[in-house]
């Protein structure tokens, strides 16, 4: 399966960046991949990687290029990514200084920046020099949501591809087709994660995220009371923190594993002193991580809490449409009855005030604790403790 194949639903903008893969002359040196969360912008962003820096080598030599691509170890290829809050500006001063190298063995040298939209303005004002003037084979390319996120003077100075939201079937096919999942449970992967491609493989390929996912929607589905909100609340943080700690643990133990053997260690092995700094540093970033990995966390119980709402909104109103969650349509069809779409038009509020919340930094629990108590439609009366 080539490179290209990894994506679904988004032949316009494959077209578009083999065209300019294949033609030197048409071709722009800075380039802006923007799509919704889980619509594959960064499988393009390596997919385009791949294309160029195979340039017209075909055969072994090619797959070998694609190989390195997809281990991240070819010498013409640097990519940044972060799972913290921002992007650092030495972070970035580092990749312009590579950015003013020649390539060393493929036709271009390329630069990969996911998640562009987490540098701040100090910090894309750096990149933006490298922009206004890159060397004739260099090629950025830079992953955000959409060009919105990004200064103006850096959106002048890209090209835009922008990706569509896959469709249930499209996403569910590349299920089928890539990981050799179950076509019955690629489709209700597929339409669980609202057809975030990375989602839909978890849900597909682990029962405990499934099982996970399940009791968040008893949880809200089961509320009765303030108390039960609070009570919720508190399981809902536990059900993320826990989803983030199976996520960062495989992670984790695959960075670990991949630093042993860049260091020449085999698995088991005991580390010399001289090299437990390298592992130390490691370490030290996989705990900075997982304050954001538990964030995440709680944004996809909201996410899927959207969901459920939004569910419950449709039958309410009538409206024929598919449902996201209707492997419980039972369940939904019995809570909508027992509400009204004034209410769950609330909770959907609700849900994006508890967001905002948490990116303002109001600890999880609490935000958790308010939208439910407002999604349930129970304000308690001033002293009342249920």
């Amino acid at each position: 399966m080539t490179a290209w194949e990894e994506l679904t639903g988004q032949e316009a903008a494959i077209a578009a960046l083999k065209d300019a893969a294949a033609d030197p002359e048409a071709m722009t040196h800075s380039w802006l991949v923007t799509g919704p969360p889980g619509s594959g912008r960064s499988n393009l962003a390596f997919a385009f990687a791949t294309a160029l820096l195979q340039g017209s080598t075909s055969g072994a030599e090619a797959e070998r290029t694609a190989a390195q691509v997809a281990a991240r170890t070819h010498p013409d290829l640097a990519v940044l990514a972060t799972d913290r809050v921002v992007i650092t500006i030495d972070e970035v001063r580092h990749l312009v200084a590579q950015s003013q190298f020649s390539p060393s063995i493929a036709p271009y040298r390329v630069i990969i920046i996911e998640d562009a939209d987490r540098m701040t303005e100090r910090t894309s004002n750096v990149l933006l020099k490298a922009l206004e003037e890159p060397p004739p084979r260099t090629v950025w390319v830079l992953c955000a949501p959409s060009a919105a996120d990004l200064i103006p003077t850096i959106r002048s100075r890209v090209r835009v591809v922008r990706l569509r939201v896959p469709s249930v079937a499209e996403v569910a096919e590349l299920l089928v087709r890539r990981d050799g999942v179950e076509p019955a449970l690629a489709e209700r992967a597929a339409r669980e994660a609202q057809t975030h491609i990375g989602m839909a493989l978890r849900l597909a390929t682990d029962a405990d995220a499934r099982e996970r996912r399940a009791r968040t929607l008893q949880l809200a589905l089961g509320v009765q009371s303030v108390s039960g909100c609070v009570l919720a609340a508190e399981q809902l943080v536990a059900i993320a923190t826990e989803d983030a700690k199976a996520l960062s643990a495989e992670r984790d133990e695959e960075e670990r594993q991949a630093a042993l053997r860049s260091l020449g260690l085999e698995p088991g092995a005991t580390v010399p002193p001289a090299l437990r700094a390298s592992l130390k540093a490691l370490e030290d970033d996989q705990k900075r991580r997982a304050t954001r990995s538990v964030r995440d966390g709680i944004d996809r119980v909201l996410v899927d809490l959207m969901s459920l709402y939004r569910d419950l909104l449709m039958l309410q109103l009538g409206s024929g449409l598919e449902l996201v969650n209707e492997a419980v349509r039972g369940e939904l069809e019995l809570a909508s009855r027992a509400g009204s779409a004034e209410q769950s038009l609330a909770a959907l509020d609700a849900i994006a005030v508890a967001r905002r919340r948490i990116e303002g930094n109001t600890p999880p629990q609490l935000a958790l604790e308010a939208m439910l108590i407002s999604a349930s439609g129970r304000v308690p009366a001033l002293g009342s403790a249920s």
